[in-house]
């Protein structure tokens, strides 16, 4: 099977995974879909357009996915590819192709979808770093869109804390949009994996960014929606979430806050509030056992924690807080950290139920098991 035959028939016009499926129990190969005739192809479901997509192909498009190929960190996943992601197998029209550039095994991990508006407010976006930094710290993969405001917080704060991040991009994967995250784009595609199912060359097209909202939805266990308005792109991918059969959080806000109204309007439908990132975690844990046994048989892919495991800087700030009240300047002074890095490992540290913020910027150790 080659590239140029899935090419074709992954971006005919209504070609799906199923249909790909169905199509080869019907023809038994690429090669003889592609060399069947159009009374053929129309028997076995497939559109006008679709037909004429795959007995006369785009040339020119197809030229230009085999340069973008060229690119060491470029390539092509099919849907009878192994490293196919499994859970957006089983959603309805799922993607036949998979343009990858970056990391391919980490489309099966574990992922977490988080999303929200782009015109999100400055403690929206802290509060999107400080979830997706934590479960990205106890495993999770992080999965959004590249956008403005929360989408970009999720990304940026998986790489801040060395996890794993995925964005899903509403356009070719040779093209950054928004432009201004092209140096974002880069450091995810160096450390984690950019993926589209449109073609390298594919401008970004309004009518695209739903498409790429159900893949966010369906590479993931669950969607966390941080700030939406009540027309929010978020609210789609919610939406899409719950269709898949995909598990729906939201985190409430202030009733005078209006991209706070999406996150209300999704709690009334039976969305799951959440206050801490161990309120996903508490809700998951069943999924968490399934994918657990799979990943035993691949020892190449993390296993997810439902507590953090604390490496050494951790550990060395823990014995630094002692069991008395202390400010981050003198733990600055102590550990001889920066400022934003003591201030990141407590915003971990207070997530995961270590440390308590205190009056006066001030911080205590937990003790193991105490409640929050």
């Amino acid at each position: 099977m080659s590239d140029d035959g899935w090419l074709t028939l992954g971006l005919a016009s209504g070609v799906t995974g199923e249909t790909v499926t169905s199509l080869l129990e019907r023809f038994s190969s690429i090669d003889k879909i592609l060399n069947a005739s159009p009374a053929q192809l129309r028997a076995a479901g497939i559109t006008e357009k679709g037909v004429r997509n795959i007995l006369t192909p785009d040339c020119k498009q197809q030229a230009h996915c085999a340069q973008w190929l060229e690119a060491p960190d470029c390539s092509i996943i099919t849907w009878l590819d192994p490293c196919y992601p499994p859970l957006l197998r089983e959603i309805s029209a799922a993607p036949p192709l998979l343009f990858v550039r970056g990391n391919v095994n980490a489309l099966s991990l574990p992922q977490l979808s988080i999303v929200g508006s782009r015109n999100s407010t400055p403690g929206g976006r802290e509060t999107a770093h400080r979830f997706a930094a934590h479960l990205a710290q106890t495993g999770f993969c992080i999965t959004s869109g590249l956008a403005l405001g929360i989408d970009a917080a999720a990304h940026r704060a998986a790489l801040s804390v060395g996890g794993h991040t995925i964005a899903v991009l509403g356009n070719g994967p040779d093209i950054v949009y928004p432009r201004e995250h092209a140096a974002l784009a880069n450091e995810i595609a160096a450390n984690g994996t950019l993926v589209s199912e449109f073609a390298p060359g594919c401008m970004p097209r309004k009518s695209q960014f739903p498409r790429r909202n159900r893949i966010i939805s369906g590479l993931a266990l669950g969607t966390l929606v941080v700030e939406a308005s009540l027309r929010s792109g978020a609210l789609i991918t919610a939406r899409n979430a719950a269709e898949q059969g995909r598990e729906v959080f939201a985190i409430p806000g202030s009733i005078h806050n209006p991209v706070s109204r999406g996150c209300h309007r999704l709690i009334r439908s039976g969305a799951k509030l959440v206050e801490t990132a161990d309120d996903i975690l508490e809700e998951l844990d069943g999924m968490i056992a399934g994918i657990a046994a799979t990943i035993e048989q691949n020892p190449n892919q993390p296993v997810l924690a439902t507590k953090l495991v604390l490496d050494t800087d951790y550990q060395r700030l823990l014995s630094l807080i002692g069991w008395d009240p202390v400010d981050i300047d003198t733990l600055i002074t102590r550990s001889g950290l920066t400022a934003e890095e003591v201030s990141s490992m407590l915003l971990i540290l207070e997530l995961d139920g270590r440390v308590e913020p205190l009056t006066g910027g001030r911080y205590v150790q937990r003790e193991e098991g105490q409640s929050k």
